[in-house]
């Protein structure tokens, strides 16, 4: 079972979903912002990822600085707080399979924690080469 926490709008969302269907695998695709993570799901997918909560933080096309998430004297919980009130804070995309969780920034992140392989040559949307299948 593979979960991606997905925003449809977001090139590098779709280009992991892409590649993890190329894969063979149809995952869970939840769509964050119309069904956010709970605070403890958020928070597990952070550690499992190894990264910070200020780590997995969007600050691009956000709120992050109207919000004045750029002090860095906020806490980890005061940061958690701000993600789950506005669920665009959460960086995407994140995914989850039974070899580990990644934050995959790039999409190809993604291929570190895939359990079958690529079954297809893949190209990102912008043309550029990811993988390339023997013929």
């Amino acid at each position: 079972m593979i979960t991606i926490y997905h925003n449809p709008s977001c090139g590098t969302s779709r280009n992991t979903l892409a590649m993890i269907r190329n894969s063979g695998v149809e995952p869970l695709v939840i769509e964050y912002l119309i069904n956010p993570p709970t605070r403890n799901e958020l928070l597990t997918m952070i550690k499992e990822a190894n990264l910070s909560v200020r780590e997995a933080i969007r600050i691009k096309g956000t709120p992050y600085y109207d919000l004045g998430l750029d002090n860095t004297s906020l806490t980890d919980e005061q940061l958690l707080d701000a993600m789950i009130a506005n669920p665009i804070l959460i960086n995407r995309p994140f995914v989850i399979t039974p070899l580990g969780t990644r934050l995959c920034r790039p999409s190809e992140t993604v291929l570190e924690i895939l359990t079958q392989p690529q079954r297809e040559t893949f190209y990102k949307e912008d043309g550029e080469l990811v993988i390339k299948k023997e013929e």
